[in-house]
């Protein structure tokens, strides 16, 4: 079996940076540049910061690792930085839609894209179709404070944890609408809300700072327990289970790391910026540099409300908080601040709709690169008219709405985590994979002492998924399992290297037989053309010529004029000294005497005469070399007083390149600087 039958049937083939980049696809399949620096912060910080920052600290320093809890969150902070170097320097590498799948397809072959594409798919669908229901629960809890009256009937349509729900359908419909009809106008929406929560966010911080007391910090890092029966059983748990006592504990310094897993969920968005790297302007500079400056934002802004908010209550008090309320909201109530409430209910419900926008945004992008390296259907990767996959929203969000209607969504929230982890493994080693087998590629960005901090994100990684459940495990398992199923079934057969690869190679073209050289002699000796002959040619000055073309042929020489010269034209004509076209058609006659007019010269006005009755040299007296009339040409001209350039353009003939005289100042038409000159020659697009 030859190399290139083994490379079509291998499931591990990869994918080359160039075709990745650009020159695979092209034509319709390219998306519009829409995004700047600053659009790409507000893309992180629209999916980071949701309804999380108004909950989980005071969750986690309740139930897991107490007022240590702000460790908690720059623990998972730095694991979600060190997994940013490694995007960051991929997406300066391959800055294409497909995120982390493309960045697995060139690095590690098309088996393992598949496969982090598939987990991806999986994150972002769930993400949207569980953040769709929180949207309902903080949507209805915000029209009870504001006292807005509900209808019974549609009382349990609203704010449900699982069945159908229409705030959950509606805000999925709304939001799929607006992205298949343009993502500009999406853009707007995003900035307007992502302003406001930050806003919401700083007098929420500004507010608990005001009741802040520092004995509600300590003890700092409470005592270790066990966990209470119910919460589940990890993976680490497990495997310490074999060696010894597995039981779960909270608090001491083993709840710092055990609430790490969660708190990264809240980070978990700052990836998504790689999918929006075809769309932006410089991606491969802009892109990580968006995507740093997001993740540290979110970061500052999560622990100035985990210190605000547990300086304001303390650990022991959220036991005695009111149930019924927002944990954020409750926590105001009780010190007199009640009013914040109503503007924490606003801020999570803007919150979170831009992290389901975003979430809709990416799942699209990751579904329109599958399809367009064919793993997935490939009409999922045509372009609306409005410059969008239209297809691949449309489909995703529906996805997205059967799974909020119909399935308990809120308790696959571990779901999202385990996907999104495990393309951060699978990111990191692929920094390690192209250091080693690709290291000529330009890297704008490169991830600093990049063996050793690739290594370190792996095992962080690694370490933040074994602290989830058995339970994610089993499930995620079971959907890596269909996923490759489905590759097998559809996508290795569909799959455009596959096809590329199965294309015959082009033949090589054979050289055709050269003809046999004319036999020795002058050029004359060539066939003449059967052409009535045109008069015979006056004869030549023998004078000697120093200078041009014709220095040394005459003169004590014993040389003869050369054909093709001014003075030995050849049989058929030619051109002259100067580049002038002589009028001869067949190859054995001398042009005729009158030579035709010269369309392409410039019209102007006869100069005064030289002594010979010639035209001067523009008003000059010729130089001493200049000889009698030129039988051919349109006037005498003057030996130059040195040699010519080979190189000089033919003064009869117009620079194409030349600025137009009657240009304006900024190089347009007449008069006009900001008009633009008609477009021609190289400067034609």
């Amino acid at each position: 079996m030859t190399w290139d039958v083994r490379m079509r049937n291998n499931m591990f083939r990869r994918l080359p940076v160039e075709q990745a980049t650009g020159q695979l696809y092209g034509g319709r399949h390219r998306l519009r540049v829409v995004y700047r620096t600053r659009d790409l912060i507000v893309l992180g910080l629209g999916v980071m910061i949701g309804s999380g920052i108004f909950k989980i600290a005071g969750e986690q320093a309740t139930s897991t690792a107490g007022p240590a809890v702000l460790l908690s969150f720059l623990v998972a902070g730095g694991v979600c930085f060190l997994a940013a170097l490694s995007y960051a320097e991929l997406s300066s590498i391959v800055p294409v839609a497909g995120s982390a799948y493309s960045f697995s397809y060139v690095a590690f072959g098309e088996l393992w894209a598949w496969v982090v594409g598939w987990a991806l798919v999986m994150e972002l669908l769930l993400a949207a179709s569980v953040l769709a229901r929180v949207w309902s629960l903080y949507a209805t809890q915000t029209l009870h404070d504001f006292g807005v009256p509900i209808p019974s009937w549609l009382g349990d349509l609203i704010g449900q944890q699982k069945g159908p729900d229409l705030l959950a359908l509606g805000i999925l419909v709304l939001v799929m609408a607006m992205l298949a009809t343009g993502t500009r106008m999406s853009l707007r929406t995003l900035w307007f809300m992502v302003m406001a929560k930050v806003i919401v966010i700083g007098l929420v911080i500004a507010t608990g700072l005001k009741f802040f007391h520092p004995g509600n910090l300590t003890p700092f890092v409470p005592p270790s327990r066990p966990a209470a029966a119910g919460g589940g059983e990890s993976v680490l748990d497990a495997l310490l289970g074999v060696f010894g006592d597995g039981s779960p504990h909270v608090f001491g310094i083993w709840g710092i790391f055990a609430a790490a897993p969660t708190i990264a969920f809240a980070y978990i968005g700052f990836d998504l910026i790689a999918t929006a790297s075809e769309e932006t302007d410089d991606a491969p500079r802009k892109v990580p540099r968006g995507m740093l400056t997001a993740l540290v934002t979110a970061v500052a802004l999560y622990a100035a409300v985990a210190v605000a908010l547990v300086g304001m209550v303390g650990m022991d008090a959220f036991k005695d908080l009111d149930p019924d309320k927002p944990l954020l909201a409750a926590a105001f109530a009780s010190v007199g601040a009640g009013v914040m409430g109503k503007i924490i209910d606003v801020g999570a419900v803007l919150a979170l709709t831009t992290v389901i926008l975003v979430l809709l945004i990416s799942l699209t992008r990751v579904l329109f690169s599958m399809a367009r390296d064919g793993l997935l259907p490939r009409p999922l990767a045509g372009m609306s008219r409005y410059k969008v996959p239209s297809r691949a929203t449309l489909v995703g969000g529906a996805l997205a709405v059967v799974m909020s209607q119909t399935l308990d969504v809120l308790t696959l929230e571990q779901m999202v985590v385990i996907g999104t982890l495990f393309a951060f493994l699978f990111v990191s080693a692929a920094v390690l994979a192209l250091r080693r087998d690709r290291p000529d590629l330009h890297r704008p960005f490169r991830v600093p002492f990049a063996p050793v901090t690739a290594i370190l994100t792996i095992v962080a990684v690694g370490w933040l998924m074994l602290n989830l459940k058995v339970e994610t495990w089993r499930n995620f398992v079971i959907w890596m399992a269909a996923g490759v199923a489905l590759y097998l079934v559809y996508g290795r057969r569909r799959s455009q290297m596959k096809l590329l690869l199965d294309q015959p190679p082009p033949e090589r073209p054979v050289a055709a037989p050269m003809t046999a050289p004319p036999p020795g002699g002058a050029l004359d000796q060539w066939p003449a053309r059967t052409q009535p002959q045109a008069s015979p040619r006056p004869p030549q000055p023998t004078g000697p010529y120093p200078y041009g073309e014709f220095a040394g042929r005459q003169g004590g020489h014993g040389l003869q004029p050369l054909p093709g010269s001014a003075h030995g034209a050849p049989q058929g004509g030619g051109s002259g000294a100067y580049g002038r076209p002589h009028g001869g058609e067949g190859h054995g006659g001398a042009p005729p005497a009158v030579p035709p007019p010269d369309r392409y010269a410039p019209e102007r006005a006869p100069y005064p005469s030289g002594p010979s009755g010639t035209y001067g040299t523009y008003g000059r007296e010729p130089e001493p070399f200049a000889r009698g009339p030129e039988p051919y040409g349109r006037d005498a001209v003057p030996y130059p007083a040195d040699p010519p350039d080979p190189y000089a353009l033919d003064p009869y003939v117009p620079d194409p390149y030349a600025p137009d005289p009657d240009a304006g100042p900024g190089g347009g038409g007449p008069g006009h600087p900001d008009e633009p000159r008609p477009g021609g020659g190289r400067h034609r697009r």
